[in-house]
Formats: structure tokens, sequence, C-alpha cells
């Protein structure tokens, strides 16, 4: 291993870290900390100190009866429906660094890479908690909802430009910690792209939370198509990498105006300020955001630590292995934001029986999605990162293999789980425990296994963190061990993945074609085989086994009806 002759934390050298933005997803953050300890903790003044008018909620969700089991649809067609409308968005943002991966050389590769990371790291650090926060007030304070939005624009576009000052003003020691002097020049730009981007969070977010998920799936796809040509169309004009830093912040005033324009239509004359909810706003985010300010520097401490350790080249292999698969993102954050969404109003109607169903449902959900790519991904690991990045990236598929592995642990939604049960300080411990494992592991374990050291040690402190979060929820939960998660479910949709994967293996090991086709091929032999097998065993609702069948023959259904037309013409 190639290390610079100080060592990363010997002296005042510090790292200016927060996690990254998975393909231009929002960062998400912690809650209220509210330290409850009472016999019934969902209980609403557990949970909300205010006093909630609860007529302000939805009808139908205050009328149900404690205890109740939410219908199918109400926990799962929205986040079907946010899933579903961002395919197109994940398709487009998957295409920006396969495209940069052949138009850029390895160096140039990692500098985009780099620069992103700071955008990144930023980005989550400078939103302090305000964004999320419009998940916990919109629901149960519908008549003041325009002035918590604009609120949230507001400090989001001062954090914004106090960002762009300092990123201005410590250019060049920025790109000194990243090792990459070059980027001196395109941090500014950066910045101002971040400005813009910042205020526009809140889009989605306000159509989730009102429940326009629709809406909020047509303007994530929507978002991510245009970022894509405005990503690549410079590039491929001017050439380098600062003609995709104009190009981004083209996107990015596009989508605030768009941003400005829906909100404006929504809330009309109630968009101002109002230094009330401001309080109470800034009262639930400070906590909210040093959570996610320490959420940032142990998601991301592994990028800038092999960034300083390694050429610039090098941290392109390691970028590349790094590959965040957008779908799984989406997938996670689409699911968390129903569930909290869910979660938070059956809280408000003291109905701790559904919040728990809510819980376990959404985890068990997610895992059969996850579980399966997870599966998928570590059986056509080589053929797809060759495929993607071409084969001047093959030595990234071994780090690929291992960081897809985080996957499994992303599927339990222990953070969106602690931030609608207001556990704020619980996040901040666990986040800073992650980030000491880290900091005190990190150097022996790059030492010992080179640049793998690196995910390696990122994993086991997810590991730690994801067991003391399931026994925090256990407690304020209450609930029995064998209710904290749906075990048998995940035991059984493990088992399903994992025999699902043996035929793929064999088609995958006797087949010598070219790559694509072998990766198509293996991909259909492994979906058939879980399909099959989850139909006849996975731990699945009728319900949801007709909704996924007849989501999967709706594009053959409309072929055969497109087929007989033409036959009629």
């Amino acid at each position: 291993m190639h290390e610079r002759v100080r060592p990363l934390f010997a002296g005042d050298t510090q790292l200016s870290g927060q996690r990254n933005i998975r393909s231009g997803g929002h960062v998400s953050n912690a809650a209220l900390g509210l330290n409850t300890e009472s016999s019934r903790v969902v209980d609403t003044r557990a949970v909300d100190t205010r006093a909630v008018d609860t007529r302000a909620l939805d009808q139908r969700t205050v009328d149900r009866q404690p205890g109740h089991k939410l219908p199918l649809e109400a926990l799962f067609r929205p986040a079907l429906v946010l899933m579903s409308g961002r395919f197109l968005g994940f398709v487009a943002a998957f295409a920006i660094p396969i495209v940069l991966a052949r138009i850029f050389d390895q160096t140039e590769f990692g500098s985009y890479k780099q620069i992103f990371l700071i955008f990144g790291t930023v980005f989550g650090i400078a939103q302090v908690g305000m964004a999320e926060s419009l998940y916990y007030f919109l629901p149960s304070e519908t008549r003041r909802s325009g002035g918590f939005v604009l609120n949230t624009l507001a400090v989001l576009g001062v954090f914004g430009m106090i960002s762009l000052g300092a990123l201005w003003l410590w250019r060049q020691e920025v790109a000194e910690l990243l090792n990459n002097p070059g980027l001196t020049a395109s941090i500014p730009l950066i910045g101002v792209y971040l400005v813009f981007m910042l205020m526009a969070v809140v889009l989605e977010i306000v159509m989730t939370v009102r429940k326009q998920h629709l809406a909020a799936s047509g303007a994530y796809a929507a978002s991510d198509l245009v970022r894509a040509v405005f990503y690549i169309a410079p590039v491929l004009i001017f050439s380098g990498l600062r003609g995709l830093l104009l190009g981004a912040i083209a996107f990015a005033m596009i989508r605030l105006t768009a941003t400005l324009v829906y909100l404006k239509r929504e809330f009309g004359g109630t968009l101002r300020p109002d230094r009330a909810s401001l309080r109470q706003q800034l009262a639930y985010a400070i906590p909210f955001g040093l959570a996610g300010l320490i959420e940032v520097l142990q998601t991301n401490l592994h990028l800038y630590v092999v960034s300083y350790h390694f050429d610039t080249a090098t941290f392109a292999i390691y970028a590349v292995g790094c590959l965040q698969i957008p779908l799984s993102d989406y997938l996670m954050t689409s699911t968390s934001n129903v569930m909290m969404v869910n979660m938070r109003e059956r809280m408000l109607a003291d109905d701790h029986e559904s919040v728990v169903s809510i819980w376990l449902d959404s985890v068990r959900k997610l895992a059969l999605i996850f579980f399966p790519l997870v599966a998928g991904l570590l059986i056509t690991a080589n053929a797809l990162i060759v495929m993607l990045f071409t084969s001047s990236y093959e030595r990234s598929a071994p780090i690929f293999m291992v960081w897809t592995l985080s996957m499994l642990f992303a599927t339990l939604l222990t953070d969106g789980a602690l931030r609608v049960l207001a556990e704020t300080r619980f996040l901040i411990l666990q986040n800073l425990l992650r980030l000491v494992l880290i900091v005190g592991m990190i150097q022996w374990f790059l030492a010992r296994y080179d640049l793998m050291g690196a995910i390696l040690v990122t994993l086991l402190a997810t590991a730690v963190a994801k067991v003391f979060a399931l026994a925090r929820i256990k407690h304020v939960l209450q609930v029995p061990l064998a209710r904290l998660l749906p075990w048998r479910s995940l035991g059984v949709t493990m088992l399903i993945a994992s025999g699902a994967a043996v035929p793929a293996m064999l088609v995958e090991s006797a087949l010598t074609v070219p790559g694509p086709i072998l990766l198509l091929l293996t991909g259909l032999v492994y979906t058939l085989c879980y399909y099959v097998l989850l139909q006849w065993f996975g731990p699945m609702q009728k319900e949801e086994k007709r909704m996924l069948a007849e989501w999967l023959q709706g594009p053959f259904s409309r072929l055969g009806r497109a087929s007989k037309s033409q036959e009629i013409i």
C-alpha cells in the first residue's frame, strides 16, 4: 500500500466529511431528542410535547381503531408507486458514471468522484436537519404548513451560502485532503451547485408528506432524467470536469425553479415566514443536525481515508467498487419515508399495535427485494463491473462484492424508526460509536487488507451499530424479542434467495458467452427461480402475491392487447 508520509490522524489534520448523496438522493437524518422511559412510550405525549390538533390529520387515519391493522394498500402501494415511478430516473442516474467512465481516464474519473464526494458531504451537513423536520411537522400542522416550508427554504439557503463561502476559502486545503491539488479550481463551482440543490431538496419531501405519491414519483424520475442530460451533454461538447460542473449548476437552477413554482401553487399565500414555527423547527433540527454530522463522518470516512492514502486513479478503482446501486437507495428511501409517515400518524392516534405492525411489515417487504438483490449482485459482480465500467475497472469487482453486503444492513430500517420515535439522542450515540470504531481500526485494516480493509471496517462498525439500534427500538416499543423483527419471514426470504442462486451460479459457470449476454442469462435464471420459490414458499400475503403477479404480467398483457389491436386493424 502506498502511504503518504504523514499519517492521516496525526497533528491537526481533520476531515470535513459528510455522507455522500447516492445518485442525487437526499440525506436522511434523525428526529427530536426526547428520551422517554414511560410505560407507554408511543403515547403522543412522549412523541410530541406540543399541543397537537388531531383534527388536522386525515380523518380516515384518526378514525381507525387502535390495534386495527392498516390495509395493505396503505402500507405497500404508496411505496410501490414511489419505487415504480423512479425506474426511469434510476436508469438515467445510473448511466451518468457509466458514460463518464468511458469519456474520462481513471485519474479524471477519480477527480469526478472526489468532487461529488465533497458535494455529498457538505450537502448532508448543511441540511442541519431542517429538510427532514418536515416529515415530523407537516402531517400534524396543516394550517401552518406554508410557514414550516418557507422556514426550511430560508435556513437551507443561508447554510448553502455559508457552505459556498467555506468551500471557496478552504478550497486548497480540501484539495490537499483528497490528495488531488488539481481539484482546487473546481471546488467553488460545486459550492454554487450545492446552494441550489439544498433549497430544492424539499420538493419530493413535501409531495410525500402530503400523500402525493404519484407526483413525488414523477418528480424523482424527471429530475434524474434532466440531471443526466445536463451532466453528460456538456462533457461531450466541452469536455472536462469543468463542463460537467457548469451543466450541473444549470440543472440545479432548473430544479429549484420547479420547486418554487410547485410550492407557490401548493401553499399560496400561506407560504410566508413563521417565527414561532422556526423556533420549533430549530429545537427539533439542532440535535437532528448533530446526529447527521456524526453520521456523515462515519459513513464517508473510508472514502476520504482511501483518497488521502492512494493516488487519484486508485481511488477511482475503489470508488467504482463502492458502487451504490441507485435502485437500492430509492427502494430504501421510499419504503422508509412511507413507514415514517404512517408510524407518525398511528402514534398520534395512540395506536401502539399498528405502529409495531408498520415497522415489521416495512422490514419484511424490503427484505423481499434486498435479499435477492444482494445474492444476484454477488453472482454477477465481475461481469457487471466490466460491462458497466469496462475491463479497466475489473479490479473493482472484489471490492464491489464485499460492499454489496451493506444492503443487508439497510434492510433494517432502524434509522427511520428511531427518528419517528424521537430518539435523536440515541442516534447521536449510535453514530458516534460507529465513528469511534472506524477511526480506531481503519489504519490497521488498511495495513492488513489494503483497499478491502476500508470496506471491512465500515461493515463491521455498521453491524455493531445495528445491534444497538435494534436493542433501543425493542426498549422503546416495549416488544419482546420475538416481535422485534419478522424473524421467520427474514429467514425464509434468505433461504429462498440463496436457493435461487444455485441454478444461476451453474449457468454462470457453464456458459462461455460475452459478458453482457452472460449477465442477462444469469439474471433471468435467478429472477425466475426466485419468483417461483417466492410464490410457493415466500412470506407474502395472498394479496401481495396477486399484486406482484399482476405487476409482472402488466407489460405482457399490454403487449398482448396491442397485438390484438393490430390484428383487428
